[in-house]
């Protein structure tokens, strides 16, 4: 582990690294340290094939006085980075550090990057895979953001009565990380609550516009479908490029997620494959080993509507993930739909 003490001036060329991940620390602080104004991220390809793109670092030190405000971080205290630092979210775990003073240490990104942990730490910022597998060690942490993928209910029955401050996040690599966080522990919230300097509204199709002139230079239109309380407080309700229309149905997968995985404690994805009747057939994709009492069981949630029901029931044994642990849908329905044909529905309406 190196551990790297920004309340004192660094020199990246007088750090010792230990591992090959120190090692693109290092690198990525020789970036941002040079005359350059600005540094390299890449995206995570969840949505799309990954992309490259330059950003300005006075931007993202913007966003890191954003998170580092909201969570009431000082000079002094500790922080642990264990996401990959050619993404956004580990940049900006860095660029808060660098900006607060912060005492950083690295641990190789991995699926426990607490594992073998002794040291308590301020501030961490993890995957939900990574939360997951590291539920018995979370009392380190003192202050958690999650992002990169939405929290599946189970998950946050998991962190229920956990001493440490836990956030889901919303952002993208457009806005330099997180724009808004909710709180999950000690108590859930509902809303996502907006960093200050931030505006937001909805287009036609009830899609999240982002004005955020610090972070971004033009108004950032997404394909997220919200719901709006006020100016400062938004719910995510699904993506429009991953709604599936069947039979002149339009069905949020997300929000189906969200209800079944209160109920399934495997990792369950609603997708639509293309069928003759329905146009869009509602498939629940889920990970693991077939089991009938897992069928039945999802066959008869209580959905709430007739059409939310899916059609067919589908085991994988591993469901496509990014680099960085979200779910890749693109990928499972490219891998499904080529083999679709071959299954034969489990139960229809």
């Amino acid at each position: 582990m190196m551990t790297i003490d920004f309340s004192h001036p660094i020199n990246p060329e007088n750090l010792h690294p230990e591992t090959d991940f120190d090692i693109k620390v290092i690198q990525f602080l020789k970036e941002w340290y040079s005359e350059k104004p600005r540094v390299k991220v890449q995206t995570s390809g969840s949505t799309g094939k990954p992309k490259i793109f330059e950003i300005e670092k006075s931007r993202m030190l913007h966003s890191a006085k954003n998170t580092c405000d909201y969570l009431g971080l000082k000079k002094g205290d500790t922080a642990l980075l264990c996401l990959p630092v050619e993404y956004i979210s580990g940049k900006m775990m860095v660029v808060r550090a660098i900006l607060q003073q912060l005492k950083l240490s690295t641990v190789t990104p991995s699926n426990e990057p607490l594992k073998g942990i002794k040291e308590k730490y301020t501030f961490c910022a993890m995957t939900p895979l990574q939360v997951e597998n590291s539920i018995s060690q979370l009392p380190f942490i003192e202050k958690l953001i999650i992002g990169g993928a939405a929290v599946a209910e189970r998950l946050k029955k998991k962190i229920k009565g956990n001493p440490t401050q836990i956030f889901e996040t919303y952002g993208m690599s457009e806005t330099l990380s997180h724009i808004a966080l909710k709180k999950l522990n000690p108590k859930e919230e509902e809303y996502f609550q907006l960093f200050n300097h931030i505006k937001i509204s909805t287009d036609a199709r009830n899609c999240l516009r982002i004005e955020a002139p610090d972070l971004h230079p033009e108004i950032i239109q997404t394909n997220d479908v919200v719901e709006l309380k006020n100016h400062r407080e938004f719910k995510f309700l699904g993506r429009t490029d991953h709604i599936i229309n069947s039979g002149g149905a339009k069905i949020f997968p997300e929000v189906l997620e969200s209800m079944a995985k209160k109920e399934i404690s495997n990792e369950i994805v609603f997708i639509g494959l293309p069928d003759e009747k329905y146009g869009q057939k509602l498939v629940a994709v889920v990970e693991g080993n077939k089991s009938e009492n897992t069928e039945q069981h999802i066959l008869n949630l209580p959905y709430e509507k007739s059409f939310h029901k899916p059609k067919e029931v589908i085991f994988v044994q591993n469901i496509p993930r990014t680099a960085n642990g979200k779910v890749n849908r693109l990928q499972l329905q490219t891998q499904l739909e080529k083999i679709h044909h071959n299954f034969t529905p489990i139960k229809k309406d």
